[in-house]
């Protein structure tokens, strides 16, 4: 893999963790402790939806998130050539 090639393959890698970690920020820091209060307003399953972040949706995003990342990472190993066969 040349050096430009491998830059690129980095910089896609970095660029995709920063994406999913600033999701899972979101869910479970900003909607499950900073608008907890507002988000409670709307009603899940009988319970207010920052408390359902906070206790289950910040888990349920965060397995997503997982998923997510093998997916978008095999392909991002097949578009570079660096694939395991």
């Amino acid at each position: 893999m040349s050096k430009s090639n491998a830059d690129a393959y980095w910089q896609a890698n970095i660029r995709l963790v920063l994406i999913l970690l600033a999701i899972w920020f979101l869910v479970s820091y900003v909607f499950g402790i900073m608008l907890v209060e507002p988000l409670n307003h709307i009603r899940l399953g009988g319970m207010g939806l920052g408390l359902w972040f906070a206790q289950q949706g910040s888990i349920y995003v965060f397995l997503i998130l997982i998923f997510v990342y093998a997916k978008r990472m095999n392909a991002l190993d097949r578009r570079f050539d660096v694939h395991e066969d």
